[in-house]
């Protein structure tokens, strides 16, 4: 029986960090740079933020995550006027979610790290149209099993990247019990939020997980960490959605996380 492509693209779909946030099942994409702020060691009150030149000097790049495939973000980032939660209050999560930096970053950028597993030399190619229909949802689900890492730097000038930080940090307390929003007309719901404990890199953090409602194919999470370093915010969002379909745990990638750290020092 011929296949439908959906898998395939629902594949496609979980490397964009609109899939990550927003739109249920295997619905649009979207990546962006994100910024935040917390503030309780402030850095230097005049900090002057970085430019768009010297964080792409400073982002994750090809090579420098083991395990993993570092590029460019496929689906591009949405506008800020684009994406908005029903409650003003929990827009830091959607933007950090869907890679748009919060507050007023003064530049930004972003990569994409993919977790590269390797194949069992064992493993015969098979085609998913022959397949009984219990092996091609495994296949489809092993497929997707992979954890795809949006980064983004976000610079700020003065204390800007310690105030993004805080909304973030405010929003995950205030939105705990979830909240609903949209991203160029697509409408979204979150069923709750958590904060969870962070890899431990940089000045301050805040990690989170939002529960993404996915309708008919039950429900998603969604990692976030964000850290500040100085003037600048690193934000990761990651998306498993083979993990995700087969209710196994997963996170934000801490290899990711201190690599990225380790070029801010």
């Amino acid at each position: 029986m011929k296949r439908s492509s959906g898998g395939r693209l629902c594949a496609t779909a979980a490397v964009s960090a609109l899939s990550l946030a927003l739109v249920t099942g295997c619905g649009g994409d979207g990546s962006k740079d994100s910024g935040d702020t917390s503030g309780k060691g402030a850095a230097k009150p005049a900090a002057k933020a970085l430019s768009a030149a010297e964080l792409q000097k400073r982002i994750i790049a090809r090579g420098e995550v083991p395990g993993y495939e570092v590029g460019s973000v496929k689906g591009g980032i949405p506008a800020e006027s684009e994406v908005k939660a029903d409650d003003a209050k929990c827009d830091p999560l959607l933007h950090t979610l869907t890679g748009i930096a919060p507050g007023d970053p003064a530049a930004n950028t972003s990569r994409m790290a993919t977790e590269q597993k390797k194949k069992d030399p064992t493993d015969a190619p098979t085609s998913l149209d022959d397949m009984a229909d219990g092996k091609f949802e495994d296949a489809i689900k092993q497929s997707m099993d992979l954890d795809v890492t949006v980064v983004t730097l976000a610079s700020y000038d003065g204390d800007g990247a310690e105030r993004a930080l805080k909304s973030v940090s405010d929003a995950v307390k205030a939105c705990a019990s979830g909240f609903s929003g949209e991203q160029d007309g697509e409408k979204g719901k979150f069923t709750k939020v958590a904060e969870e404990k962070s890899a431990g890199t940089g000045e301050e953090s805040v990690a989170f997980t939002a529960t993404n409602d996915a309708g008919d194919d039950g429900v998603m999470p969604l990692h976030a960490e964000v850290v500040r370093h100085g003037s600048v915010l690193a934000i990761h969002t990651t998306v498993n959605i083979g993990a995700g379909m087969a209710k196994k745990p997963y996170a934000v990638p801490a290899a990711v996380v201190k690599a990225q750290a380790a070029k801010l020092k």
